[in-house]
């Protein structure tokens, strides 16, 4: 079974090569999921939502980048694609979700249409990686 670190690109990116990519695809990732955010977010203010596009993807994006290729280097891109996209907005929803006591009152409504939002986010800025990946864009 080729790894994932084999199917990263010809030349199999070291720790270092991740680290350096590490603010590069936080920066884009940050920059894609935010305008979800804040077109989407209910009941925050503007400054919360940017917050959020900058807190959320702070809290999983280091795990998915750096733990997970760590973890999953014996395993398909694809099962490790399926893993670090369900982590990271499951994880950004429940950390969305523990912050629930310094934020306005939510209601179910609310709570639905904001984990729709971190999700439609995620995916949004997973669609753009995978695009930029199939014409050969790489960070590293």
């Amino acid at each position: 079974m080729q790894s994932w670190i084999n199917s990263l690109s010809l030349a199999n990116p070291s720790i270092d090569d991740l680290w350096r990519f590490l603010p590069f695809g936080y920066l884009l990732t940050v920059l894609i999921e935010s305008p979800l955010l804040l077109l989407f977010l209910p009941k925050l203010s503007l400054r919360q939502k940017l917050w959020n596009g900058v807190w959320l993807t702070a809290c999983t994006y280091p795990i998915v980048v750096l733990v997970l290729p760590a973890w999953m280097m014996l395993f398909s891109r694809g099962t490790y694609l399926l893993i670090a996209e369900t982590f990271a907005p499951l994880t950004e929803c429940w950390v969305f979700w523990l912050a629930k006591p310094s934020m306005q009152p939510y209601e179910r409504r609310d709570w639905v249409v904001s984990f729709a939002a971190i999700i439609l986010a995620n995916l949004a800025s997973f669609v753009v990686g995978e695009i930029l990946w199939s014409n050969g864009v790489r960070f590293f």
